[in-house]
């Protein structure tokens, strides 16, 4: 298992996350979002895994000017915006190689033990 999770250090689902692999003794690498954002094919790849851009995006996030304009624009300029705004993800990503969740689920992540 390579698991990443990615989310902020104030985040409390993301360091739910963090305990649950640590309870385990599985091995994770920690990204902060703050510090380093998502490659465009990292996005995209959890887009996949995940169901698309909508199932991504934080909707209770701070910044709701840009949920909104995220919301309404065009499909073709959906991914550009939310790759240059990704305080609007929901957190935590934690991926898999090519498997990944968008927030708290460990009930998935059992499935990958």
């Amino acid at each position: 298992m390579n698991i990443q999770i990615f989310g902020t250090k104030k985040s409390f689902d993301t360091k739910k996350a963090q305990r649950y692999f640590k309870e385990r003794r599985i091995k994770f690498q920690f990204i902060d979002l703050r510090e380093k954002e998502m490659s465009k094919g990292e996005l995209q790849s959890v887009m996949r895994a995940a169901g698309g851009i909508d199932a991504v995006i934080d909707q209770g996030a701070k910044d709701q000017d840009t949920v909104a304009l995220i919301t309404y624009l065009v499909e073709s300029q959906k991914f550009d915006k939310l790759l240059e705004n990704q305080q609007v993800l929901r957190e935590p990503i934690v991926r898999n190689g090519a498997k990944a969740t968008v927030g708290y689920c460990p009930e998935v992540w059992k499935t990958w033990e």
